[in-house]
């Protein structure tokens, strides 16, 4: 999105044109004129206009273009929440164009409706006419002879007010949501008057042999910062992680509004995040998962809780409260706000233009006085002051004042459309007087504003799209994509592009789309709280997910039919009573004698003598009878054995460390493989099918991502977002992929098909 902000053109603004009018999207041109124009999501054509030729703009050549697609979008962003939207594409190149700018061929990579479209009609589209993310929609053309496309996104009023009704866009003075919708950074108001410390309380000092001195809580070190309090006035921070940094932002608020950026350069404490998971366990040694959520969110969304154990939800983060002074605070009362991109919050720049307070009269001209007014540059107002003195202050105030076309990105407006000609005369009359922009050239251009008429309407189509007339809300278009793209909610197209149909075999059961309707929103929770979020992460955690849980289709490990020799388990074919859904037997798999299961406690051959593995007893903790199938794989990761059980339910709270010994697998008898004689206390799990329940089993494979020794986000954050098309980079991205691959399996199992798999991921993603 910085690449795309340079695209932008002083001459097209948002939301105000040169001559004062609402201006509703932006100009842009990139560096190349071959460049395609994309979509920005996968929408559906709403309406379209392919044009054969250029039109005259007024300068008596053919200078301007007409042609434009209008697609609609229906994403998904959290837990049950959708957001419908629109983008718009105008000025498009015409056809006759195209090899002027040495592009025919890419007219034959357009969707079929633009190639085969009428020439020169404004025309309907049908929601059977779709468009992914990223497919070309065309060329930039001009207008007046200045090479540019006109963006926009708007919404209709009824699906604004349904999803920004929930959040704190309008609300100067937000409190904490009650809901569970979060994405993108964390924000904290601290209210005036807290007490920040040099550590946090409960910390002890010790030193090291080396004569370090170490201040930690439960093998969680801290470095001493600052003692101090924000006497006088709140604090705003803003909180995100970067590759493994926790980094932050902090203003002061005083009480007439003055906001002081505290942090000139961003508080970066490198390697934050991925200690994430051991700093919780050190923590919160009872409630990990809520602790692990607390350290990374401010507050717990998980929609499972831990039970109450008796454990401390105080949450001691660093946080600069001073010019030059930071210092740690609990941020788990209540009295401190927790926020996040999800809320649209105010003080992040956000600001609603609606009735009352937009800076637009009734004729559609911009006010500069109130415009300075809203964006907290009150200026007395000019005297007497004339059309054309409005234009010049306004153009003075805005065009190259970087300042206040930063706050101009962050306002939502309510306002017409442009390409509607319902009302023009209306609408448009004021420039025609005699201090309008048309008016006062009317000596030398006395059909300025007839010219202008005529050609606005051969750029309007609204009475094709089937649109309502009306008000629309209207972002700045790069802002709009900017925010949204910190989301990192999977929506159901981009997840059934990923997880195609194509991968899974014509009779399979459940259907790939039961399988997506299923685990689309666990895997979106478990990506959230994991900080899988970014792309490259994501495509990771969905290609090795991919080999791991067979494209969703097995969250518990199958077993097979066959015989047992003295070698092992010889398998011929998948055995269908493994293959039950835990959640339907109302047991694990081997609870009654009836279920009994060699294969899990034996060598394992396929069915053409192959190897396959050995045998699960004595293994990962495993050590009664029956554990080897009591805890074989299951969840998205395929989480295997006791110990790994035991470490996901004690992170749950499912289970307390006081109840078994650690490592009971160091005991001598269990080396010798007599369970009878064993002293150390190993956990004791009832019901281990609860991994392979929705909720839990793709919230199982992030947890083992994290709590690896060696954090696999690490070797994830070493790739790239997109997929590597030379050749040594293509090995570079291999080598990465078999470094997450050994970091998961221990090995490198099928790695070509999870480097394969995670490509594919990625085009979808990046």
């Amino acid at each position: 999105m910085t690449a795309v902000n340079t695209f932008e053109l002083k001459h097209g603004i948002y939301p105000i044109a040169f001559d004062r009018r609402w201006h509703n999207g932006v100009h842009l041109m990139p560096d190349h004129r071959g460049d395609p124009v994309r979509a920005i999501a996968d929408g559906e054509v709403v309406a379209y206009r392919v044009t054969q030729k250029a039109i005259d703009g007024g300068s008596g050549t053919p200078d301007s273009n007409a042609g434009f697609v209008l697609l609609k979008h229906k994403t998904d962003t959290g837990d049950g929440r959708s957001i419908v939207f629109y983008s718009l594409y105008m000025h498009l190149l015409d056809l006759d164009s195209y090899a002027d700018a040495g592009a025919a061929s890419l007219r034959q990579a357009l969707p079929h409706f633009l190639q085969s479209a009428t020439v020169d009609e404004g025309v309907k589209g049908s929601p059977s006419m779709k468009v992914h993310r990223k497919d070309a929609v065309g060329l930039p053309g001009a207008c007046h002879g200045q090479r540019h496309i006109h963006f926009e996104i708007f919404m209709l009023p009824d699906d604004f007010n349904s999803y920004f009704g929930s959040t704190k866009l309008a609300d100067k003075q937000p409190a904490t949501p009650a809901g569970k919708d979060y994405w993108g950074h964390s924000y904290f108001i601290i209210p005036a008057g807290q007490t920040f410390k040099k550590l946090p309380d409960g910390t002890t000092t010790h030193h090291k042999p080396n004569g370090v001195v170490v201040h930690s809580i439960n093998g969680v070190e801290f470095d001493p910062l600052q003692d101090g309090t924000n006497e006088g006035y709140d604090l705003q921070v803003e909180v995100y992680f970067h590759k493994g940094d926790r980094i932050s932002n902090a203003w002061s608020i005083t009480q007439d509004g003055t906001r002081t950026l505290l942090t000139p350069q961003p508080l970066r404490e490198p390697g934050y995040e991925y200690g994430l998971f051991n700093r919780a366990k050190g923590l919160y040694p009872n409630q990990q998962s809520d602790g692990y959520e607390l350290l990374r969110f401010g507050r717990v969304l998980s929609p499972q809780p831990a039970p109450a154990a008796g454990g401390s939800t105080r949450t001691w983060v660093s946080v600069t409260f001073a010019s030059g002074k930071t210092g740690y605070i609990d941020i788990s009362p209540d009295s401190i706000v927790k926020l996040s991109d999800a809320d649209f919050p105010n003080f992040i720049g956000w600001e609603k233009i609606s009735e009352g307070n937009t800076p637009y009269s009734d004729d559609g001209m911009c006010d500069i006085e109130e415009l300075k007014k809203i964006l907290g540059n009150v200026q007395p107002p000019s005297v007497d002051a004339k059309e054309y003195q409005d234009e010049d202050a306004l153009s003075d105030y805005v065009r190259d004042n970087d300042t206040v076309r930063t706050r101009l990105r962050g306002l939502v407006c309510e306002a017409p459309t442009e390409w509607s000609s319902a009302n023009n005369v209306t609408r448009y009359a004021k420039l025609d007087e005699p201090d309008g922009f048309y008016g006062k050239q009317r000596s030398t251009n006395p059909n300025g504003f007839s010219d202008f008429m005529k050609l606005l309407e051969k750029f309007q189509f609204w009475d094709k799209s089937e649109l309502p007339d009306g008000k629309l809300w209207f972002f700045h278009p790069l802002q709009f994509i900017r925010a949204f793209r910190r989301c990192g909610w999977l929506s159901t197209p981009e997840f059934e592009q990923i997880y195609t149909d194509s991968r899974y075999p014509v009779h399979k059961r459940p259907h790939a789309s039961q399988l997506h309707a299923t685990y689309l929103v666990p895997l979106n929770l478990a990506v959230r709280k994991y900080g899988l979020t970014s792309s490259v992460r994501l495509a990771h955690f969905l290609g090795q997910g991919a080999v791991e849980s067979a494209w969703l289709a097995s969250m518990q490990e199958t077993s097979m039919l066959g015989h047992l020799d003295a070698a092992g388990f010889h398998g011929t074919s998948e055995n269908p009573a493994s293959t039950v859904a835990e959640s339907s037997l109302g047991h694990w798999y081997g609870a009654i004698s009836s279920e009994d299961d060699a294969w899990f406690r034996s060598k394992k051959y396929n069915s053409h003598g192959t190897y396959i593995t050995g045998s699960y007893d004595w293994k990962n903790g495993n050590c009664d009878i029956e554990d080897a199938q009591k805890f074989r794989g299951r969840g998205f990761k395929q989480l295997t054995g006791r110990s790994n059980y035991a470490d996901y339910w004690l992170f749950m709270a499912w289970i307390v460390q006081s109840d078994f010994t650690k490592h009971w697998w160091d005991d001598p008898a269990y080396h010798a493989h007599h369970r009878s004689s064993m002293t150390r206390i190993p956990a004791v799990i009832d019901d281990p099918q609860r991994v392979a329940l929705p909720e839990n089993c793709v919230d199982s494979g992030g947890f083992y991502l994290r709590s690896k020794p060696h954090d696999v986000a690490i070797a994830m954050d070493a790739d790239k977002a997109e997929a590597a098309t030379t050749e040594a980079e293509k090995s570079a991205e291999f080598a990465i992929s078999q470094g997450v691959t050994r970091a998961i399996n221990g090995g490198l199992l099928d790695d070509r098909k999870r480097w394969e798999y995670t490509r594919a991921a990625k085009n979808i993603l990046s």
